[in-house]
């Protein structure tokens, strides 16, 4: 018996003494394990008498079932320790003041856009998408915009990179958004009333330009429409964008190869104090261009121009988010500054509504 004495005194000691687990678990191996010593006695009760295996097989189970349990609650111990400690390190004082809450913000682009949106769905408008990167025929030869136009040069427009091999079309980063109302009018023909709101590129950068800005353009087709129509929408439009009651504009004669006749549209304001106020005063801004269809358009994008007429005009969003919220400078649009979202941002809940209005 003095050998049973001296296995509990030893794995009695060792577990009370195991810092961790996995010290606890090699003790255990080596007592229990298959090829334990505890294990190993068990298998020689099988060469011993009756007798001697009556008593010393009693005496080898209460031994194991000792070091068993101590095991257990060693193991219990140490679990509960490390709980402890834990929850002394993730200890939190539930009566300090909570943190400011945190939210994001809409940003001004996004904001406008969706007013525009808005206000043209009202007048039936639907919205449309193309591709960013177009090739060749929908950016400019659908939109009879000549070989030799200043667009069409690499100074102007981003142009795609394609190996000398290459026989595909060029492709380009869109100019603007009007290759997707050749596709609107490819797709669904004739008549039809969209909007097409997105990202554009071109070769400028200033105060007032970016490599990438943001374009919302819109197409009107059907059997009798004309400019008188063309100025109405314009009219509501900048009513409702402006939240005024009265707006006038002005069209001047202009040229662009999509639309014939064409015209610039400015609206009268005042700049008194700096700021804009729209519908008064005797000053005039131009806020887009717009004109008639071309036929050449409309056949390019498989209508029939001895039939159908119709509108277009191209808005910047980025400008119009400029003048109706006083932002200086356009470059800060896309500068990510926290701070200046913070300033211009909008409330994720303040989505724009004709009927429920459109700036919170």
């Amino acid at each position: 018996m003095d050998a049973l004495d001296q296995l509990k005194t030893k794995y009695l000691t060792g577990v009370s003494e195991a810092k961790d687990e996995t010290a606890l678990e090699e003790i255990r191996l080596a007592a229990l394990g298959k090829k334990g010593e505890i294990s190993l006695k068990m298998r020689e009760l099988g060469q011993m008498s009756p007798e001697e295996k009556q008593t010393f097989g009693k005496a080898l189970n209460l031994l194991k079932a000792e070091i068993d349990a101590a095991l257990r609650d060693k193991k219990q111990a140490l679990h509960d320790a490390a709980l402890d400690l834990r929850l002394k390190d993730e200890w939190l004082d539930v009566t300090l003041p909570a943190r400011p809450q945190r939210q994001g913000t809409i940003h001004p682009v996004s904001q406008v856009m969706d007013e525009v949106s808005a206000i043209f769905a009202d007048m039936g408008f639907a919205v449309a998408e193309g591709p960013q990167v177009e090739d060749d025929w929908h950016n400019f030869d659908s939109l009879n915009i000549a070989p030799e136009h200043p667009a069409r040069q690499e100074h102007d427009t981003f142009f795609m990179h394609r190996s000398a091999e290459d026989t595909r079309p060029p492709h380009v980063l869109r100019t603007h958004t009007s290759p997707v109302q050749i596709r609107a009018m490819q797709e669904k023909g004739a008549p039809i009333r969209v909007i097409a709101p997105g990202r554009v590129y071109r070769m400028d950068m200033d105060q007032t330009h970016a490599p990438m800005f943001h374009q919302i353009e819109g197409l009107a087709i059907g059997r009798d429409i004309s400019m008188a129509n063309l100025k109405w929408v314009l009219e509501e439009f900048c009513k409702a964008f402006f939240e005024v009651e009265n707006v006038e504009l002005r069209f001047r004669a202009s040229h662009f190869p999509f639309t014939e006749p064409s015209a610039e549209v400015d609206i009268r304001c005042s700049w008194q104090g700096k700021q804009l106020k729209v519908g008064e005063g005797d000053d005039w801004m131009e806020i887009l261009g717009s004109g008639m269809v071309h036929p050449k358009v409309l056949e390019a994008a498989g209508v029939d121009s001895a039939k159908w007429q119709g509108f277009a005009f191209g808005i910047g969003i980025d400008r119009l988010a400029m003048l109706k919220y006083g932002i200086p400078d356009l470059r800060a649009f896309f500068e990510s500054d926290l701070r200046w979202l913070r300033n211009y941002g909008f409330k994720p809940q303040d989505i724009p509504t004709i009927f429920g209005g459109l700036s919170q």
